[in-house]
Formats: C-alpha cells, sequence, structure tokens
C-alpha cells in the first residue's frame, strides 16, 4: 500500500496554504530534493500579495522555507543530499526570495 499523505515527493497529512502547492511541486521536480515537509500554519496580515518561498536556513537533513501568502506563513522543509546545488536551483528558477 502507499503512503496516503505522501504524493510525489510532497507530504500533504496537513493543509497547505493557498497557491503553495503548485510552487511545492515544481520543486518536486529538482533531483536533489528527497522530500518536501509543509509544516505549522501561522496567521499573518497582508495584502493580496502572491505566493512566495523565503529561504530560512540549512538544518541537519536539508532547507527550512518559509511559505507566504497574503493571510498566512508555513514552514516548509526540504529534505535534501545537496544544500548547495539546492539552493542554487531555486534561486535560479525563481522558487525563493
Amino acid at each position: 500500500m502507499a503512503n496516503k499523505y505522501r504524493e510525489n515527493k510532497i507530504k500533504q497529512e496537513h493543509t497547505i496554504i493557498e497557491d503553495l502547492l503548485p510552487l511545492l511541486e515544481e520543486i518536486a521536480k529538482i533531483p536533489y530534493v528527497k522530500s518536501i515537509i509543509p509544516g505549522r500554519i501561522n496567521r499573518r496580515k497582508g495584502s493580496g500579495i502572491p505566493a512566495y518561498l523565503q529561504l530560512k536556513y540549512d538544518t541537519g537533513s536539508g532547507i527550512k522555507l518559509l511559505g507566504k501568502n497574503s493571510s498566512a506563513v508555513q514552514e516548509v522543509f526540504l529534505v535534501t543530499d545537496d544544500v548547495e546545488k539546492t539552493v542554487d536551483l531555486l534561486k535560479k528558477k525563481d522558487f525563493i526570495r
């Protein structure tokens, strides 16, 4: 039986903020990315900005990003074998700010 919470490389046990899923699906195509784990969601005040990702820091197993839209902020963890190459590709393809 397949993992009921994982589609492609994206764990979908919890909610993913609006408009963030298409970005995560594109990131899942990067060969260095092994897994994408969306985390906690917090409210924020905003004014209709489109969803984007912000690089935070390296973790023991990859990278922590923040996914943001006009009303929420969500932690997103990327599991990767090569942090530098993954960050370079994310910047090159304008996935992160």
